[in-house]
């Protein structure tokens, strides 16, 4: 392809500039940047992250500039060898586990060793004992072998306890014979497995002496160390190309009875005595999901960052992007900013305020966890819980102890990276046609981060466990026997005045806000529980309703956290008035275009009535959206992701979006460097390859 010619590279776009525009709106607020991101992030992280930055873009395995063209093929080697040198230079820099965290976000690309680097070491450093971390865990940190999470299946993902996988225990020699009876119980999903692990831990149902035990860990090796090849009796390999994420190799792996020692069993929790071939029963039966919970209350941690990616291209685009005129202003000589209309708006602005909503929530989501880690260790006592049968939610009962952060876990991570999911392809339909093009940035983003929808729990089915719990907790009440946490507490405060109604100032006062939420949140617990225990309904037939109530619970465990930020200490001392009202504002905007809607639920639940509906909507979000408009950019200038980290032309800090994207259409699209022959009576398909002269190839 002949060069760019220099008076097509002297041409400019048209009106205002996209760097003068993006000046105008950050001189429209005062809020200070770099003080709302150290609160947010801590100064002291986001100066590594900039001295990280600079050591990946000095390597040149890093470089971005071919990411949206490659096919899958060229994609996984190249995130290999991505791979490789982050772990180089992990070790070269001593990170630590936060700074490489910063780094793979920077790289910004799911790569090989991903499951190897969380689930596998995390599963390993929880459930194993002293002996076994001798064994498995100091060699996977050193990456002396590289391993995976083998859970989901062919046949069955969400309901881990239907795992066809077995692992027989055979007491003549000692061993567990690892087996896949089905083609359904083909390990299916996982990732780094396709050609990289050559470990697994593999969720298997335990049998002894023909009785099943349920689904536990086990360490199977799966190729050898020197080759690289298949074990015999494994065949293992690569699912194929996915709809994103297509950077790592998710695999499937097929057992043909497979022996494996009885240390390979990880054994801190439960285990087999080998002398008498007992079952050793866990201290209690939830502790062998602590790595499930952990990854859970990371996803939660992490929304608020992967909705705040698409959501930064988006209204710095809407800034840039002008459309149409004014029909009502008095000077229609130029067009309008996209992001003055406030059908954009509506659409961009509450995601804006659902970033910090989720941020603060995942931060108190990680504490919680970290809480009842350091409890859960001191409380190994055997589980006395007999086994019930009375329905579904009566199956995996969880100790009182876990209760609330699993249940938790399971209804913020289903919402939050629903919602994630969900406002990114708003955010890329708010950005019109542009949005379609890979250069946007937010496609193949949108696309790796779909399936955390489903993984780690599929988000519906999630639902049934917060429900589950609700329900539970709901009859302890009723029977004078409730725990002592937030969810008892709010049922509890919900009998007491259903009689006298709720009467929330919703408009008014913000800890009503939280209240309402909270009360719309009991009154279908309590509704749930009614067409379940007294009516007699059957599980299947609430479903619907059960998904509604743990969206409801789990949007008040949002709007809380979010309150509770804003009034927590150290909130105060970093940031000045300004920036605390315009963080109350986020809060009134995501709480009340929420109630709004779910207007029919708090009307129904007489947490609000209609007129306060209707204020809400035509009055106060409004309101809302004129209020927080001019600070829109400084907002997500506060998350601070560099230009090199978001890839995108649309998102570019200086504003310069149509420059990047025809730069990189013309000059960077190795397509065209292809001469093609175009006549259908010729067999040659390219005349001409000059992608090795502009530097296209791998």
């Amino acid at each position: 392809m002949p060069a760019t010619p220099e008076w097509v590279k002297a041409l400019k776009p048209s009106g205002p500039q996209g760097n003068e525009l993006l000046d105008l709106e950050r001189a429209k607020s005062s809020i200070s940047v770099e003080k709302l991101s150290d609160y947010l992030f801590g100064h002291e992280l986001i100066a590594k992250r900039d001295q990280i930055l600079e050591i990946l873009q000095s390597e040149k395995v890093f470089d971005k500039s071919q990411n949206y063209t490659l096919g899958r093929v060229e994609k996984f080697p190249l995130a290999l060898a991505r791979a490789k040198k982050l772990r180089q230079l992990k070790v070269k820099h001593n990170w630590s586990y936060v700074e490489e965290a910063i780094a793979q976000g920077l790289v910004g690309e799911p790569h090989p060793y991903g499951l190897h680097a969380s689930m596998f070491l995390v599963t390993l450093r929880d459930q194993t004992t002293p002996e076994q971390q001798e064994m498995f865990l100091k060699k996977a940190e050193n990456y002396e072998i590289i391993g995976c999470y083998a859970q989901t299946e062919l046949g069955h993902g969400s309901n881990v306890r239907g795992l066809e996988t077995l692992a027989i225990w055979d007491p003549s020699d000692k061993t567990f014979i690892i087996h896949s009876p089905h083609l359904t119980a083909s390990k299916w999903w996982i990732g780094s497995l396709g050609r990289t692990a050559n470990y697994a831990v593999v969720m298997a149902q335990l049998v002894i002496d023909r009785k099943p035990y349920g689904p536990h860990p086990f360490v199977v090796q799966i190729r050898d160390l020197k080759t690289h090849q298949p074990l015999e009796g494994i065949h293992v390999g690569d699912i194929g190309p996915k709809f994103g994420y297509n950077t790592m190799d998710n695999g499937f792996l097929l057992f043909n009875k497979v022996k494996i020692p009885h240390s390979h069993m990880l054994a801190r929790f439960s285990g087999v005595d080998p002398a008498t071939s007992k079952y050793i029963r866990p201290a209690s039966a939830s502790l062998v999901y602590g790595t499930m919970v952990f990854v859970r209350s990371h996803i939660v941690f992490e929304s608020g960052s992967v909705l705040a990616r698409g959501v930064t291209i988006a209204i710095r685009y809407c800034a840039v992007r002008r459309q149409f005129q004014d029909r009502d202003a008095q000077d229609r000589a130029g067009e309008q900013q996209v992001l003055n209309y406030t059908m954009v708006q509506i659409r961009l602005l509450p995601l804006l305020a659902a970033t910090f909503a989720f941020h603060f929530t995942g931060k108190a989501m990680m504490a919680l966890y970290e809480a009842n880690q350091k409890r859960m260790l001191k409380s190994e006592k055997p589980n006395n819980e007999t086994n019930r049968t009375a329905g579904p939610e009566e199956l995996n009962p969880v100790t009182d102890l876990l209760a609330d952060l699993h249940a938790t876990s399971c209804g913020l991570k289903a919402l939050a990276s629903t919602s994630a999911g969900e406002g990114l392809e708003a955010c890329r339909r708010a950005c019109g046609g542009h949005g379609y093009s890979s250069y946007s940035g937010i496609g193949s983003w949108y696309a790796d981060y779909l399936p955390t929808l489903t993984w780690e729990g599929d988000n519906y089915m999630l639902t049934q466990q917060v429900s589950r719990y609700l329900l539970k907790s709901a009859r302890s009440v009723l029977q004078g026997k409730a725990q002592n946490n937030d969810t008892c507490k709010i049922l509890k405060q919900f009998l007491e005045r259903r009689d006298m109604g709720a009467a929330f100032d919703i408009l008014g006062k913000d800890e009503d806000i939280v209240s309402a939420f909270a009360w719309r949140a009991s009154f279908l617990t309590f509704e749930a529980l009614k067409h379940r225990d007294e009516e007699k309904q059957s599980w299947n037939s609430l479903l619907v309703d059960f998904w509604r109530l743990s969206t409801a619970h789990s949007q008040y465990l949002v709007v809380k956290n979010f309150y509770e930020a804003l009034h927590d200490k150290s909130m105060g001392e970093a940031l000045d008035t300004e920036t605390i009202t315009l963080l109350r504002q986020l809060f009134r905007l995501y709480a009340l275009h929420t109630l709004e809607n779910e207007a029919s639920e708090f009307y129904t639940s007489s947490a609000v009535t209609v007129r306060q509906i209707q204020l809400a909507r035509t009055k106060a979000v409004m309101q809302l959206l004129e209020e927080i408009r001019p600070h829109a950019i400084r907002l997500v200038d506060s998350w601070r992701f560099p230009d090199w980290q978001l890839d995108s032309s649309l998102g570019r800090y200086d504003g310069k979006v149509y420059e990047d994207l025809f730069h990189r259409a013309s000059e960077l699209n190795p397509l065209n460097a292809l001469t093609i022959d175009p006549y259908p009576d010729s067999e040659v398909m390219v005349k001409r390859d000059g992608r090795d002269k502009m530097g296209a190839k791998l």
